[in-house]
């Protein structure tokens, strides 16, 4: 029984630790390929080099990173803060509040997962066309805010409130409104740390609609530079690893900060 046991503790961490070595292999060879120069990156170098600093350079001549990185956190903060306060409104409303139509409307919220945004494009390029929209972070915004997975997500989640606290609070002669804000975001904060951190890592990560709907330079995100930069006449492959690595550090910051809340929220935690 003691070999045996042995035997599948040692197994279950060599497959734990091949699979954590896969998952940050890819930022590992990013970050040795940033200190290698173009040419040495494409015939396949796997060591650390001495371009670091002329690629750093390079990509702060290249680039206003200021700009782009403010781009970047302005449309991810406001997007992400939006959808999380109108989803958790939409989750809290379909499972406290019964009626007939409820169950059908929520099943229309639904089947929009289903809907590929390759059919939405058209159609939401032409509304923000003709709103006057384009090449605006606004545009980028507002088809992000009403998501269905975040609802359905807040509705699941809002299944584990306690619906005493609820009617103690109505007996205690709070409103809806109070006790949505006083009471449910309190105890709900794991599921709204949860959501925040996948909301913002979805619009920092959003390409292909900014790149749609934003034409100059100064509105554009730092996905989309780090993609001008990679898809140049003769790119610099040495640059475009130090524009991923400056892109990819934002969501590693916010995921590590929250890391234990979002496991929480993910969990289906309560408190």
């Amino acid at each position: 029984m003691n070999v045996s046991r042995l035997a599948t503790t040692v197994l279950q961490y060599v497959f734990l630790g091949t699979a954590a070595f896969l998952s940050i292999f890819p930022f590992i060879w990013m970050v040795i390929s940033s200190t290698n120069k173009s040419i040495d990156i494409i015939s396949g170098r796997t060591g650390i080099g001495d371009a670091f600093g002329i690629n750093v350079a390079n990509f702060f001549s290249q680039v206003d990173v200021p700009l782009v990185f403010w781009n970047s956190v302005k449309v991810s903060v406001l997007a992400t803060l939006l959808t999380i306060v109108v989803s958790s409104l939409a989750g809290y409303g379909f499972e406290m509040f019964r009626s007939k139509a409820r169950d059908r409307i929520y099943a229309l919220v639904l089947l929009t997962l289903m809907v590929p945004f390759a059919a939405l494009m058209i159609p939401l390029f032409m509304m923000m066309a003709r709103s006057g929209l384009i090449n605006t972070h606004i545009a980028i915004m507002l088809p992000t805010i009403a998501s269905a997975f975040i609802i359905f997500y807040f509705r699941q989640s809002t299944k584990a409130f306690q619906t005493e606290l609820r009617d103690a609070a109505k007996v205690d002669g709070l409103k809806e409104w109070q006790i949505f804000l006083y009471i449910y975001v309190p105890v709900m904060r794991s599921t709204y740390a949860a959501a925040f951190v996948i909301v913002f890592m979805t619009n920092w990560n959003n390409y292909l609609w900014p790149l749609i709907v934003l034409q100059s330079n100064e509105t554009k995100t730092i996905t989309l530079v780090v993609s001008s930069l990679a898809s140049a006449y003769y790119p610099d492959y040495g640059v475009v690893m130090i524009g991923t690595i400056l892109a990819t550090l934002p969501t590693l910051l916010v995921f590590f900060v929250m890391q234990r809340q979002f496991v929480q929220g993910m969990l289906g935690s309560v408190k």
